[in-house]
């Protein structure tokens, strides 16, 4: 880890180090993957934690280390549930959430935001913390809806490409600015594809009630 850590390239005049270049390059795949529902979805993610967790920490970047350990946790959690509602039509089945579903999704984020960002101005950890608190939040938020199999997670993650974009880009951090924008186009058409296969999945269920009424 320690090469990986150590040796890189300069992009777009930033000198990025092997371990980053791989952990985002991972990070866009899980976006990639996770809209062809494949459990490679799963080991990738984990893959870009371990090396993300390694660049935070070497940067001294303790708020963002532990984010990953979240992650980590959540990742494990999300290839554990979709093992378990794996298809051989349709592979892993998604659906749209439930309004209490929903609700909850918008409470964890709202609540989560508040207490984060609070902690943050208290620890002085960050310079734009409501913001910061809400990427925190909705990266988890999100995960945990991916794993759950829930078309609203890619919603999720829409908001927090809307907060991260300027954010980036305000802490002069272009190229992770640009893979965020990458990240929300992805997004659109994941969310159009799970929403497609969320319909698919669910009209042969409405089909076989009609019949046998």
């Amino acid at each position: 880890m320690e090469f990986l850590l150590h040796h890189g390239v300069t992009v777009l005049g930033q000198w990025i180090s092997i371990a980053e270049l791989a952990g985002q390059v991972f990070a866009l795949a899980v976006v990639f993957l996770a809209e062809r529902r494949t459990l490679w979805t799963w080991p990738v993610q984990v893959g870009a934690t371990v090396l993300l967790f390694s660049v935070y920490l070497s940067a001294h970047l303790g708020g963002l280390a532990g984010r990953q350990i979240a992650i980590l946790a959540i990742s494990l959690y999300g290839w554990w549930a979709w093992n378990r509602r794996s298809d051989p039509v349709y592979g892993v089945v998604v659906r749209k959430g439930r309004w209490a579903e929903r609700a909850a999704m918008l409470g964890g984020f709202a609540a989560g935001t508040v207490v984060m960002a609070l902690a943050l101005q208290a620890l002085n950890a960050s310079w734009a913390p409501w913001p910061d608190a809400a990427i925190f939040v909705g990266t988890l938020v999100a995960f945990g809806a991916q794993g759950a199999g829930l078309v609203e997670f890619w919603l999720v993650w829409l908001v927090v490409d809307a907060i991260g974009v300027p954010l980036q880009i305000s802490s002069g951090l272009y190229f992770s600015a640009a893979i965020y924008v990458v990240f929300a186009a992805l997004v659109v058409h994941g969310w159009w594809s799970w929403n497609r296969t969320a319909k698919s999945v669910s009209r042969p269920s409405v089909t076989a009630t009609a019949k046998g009424s």
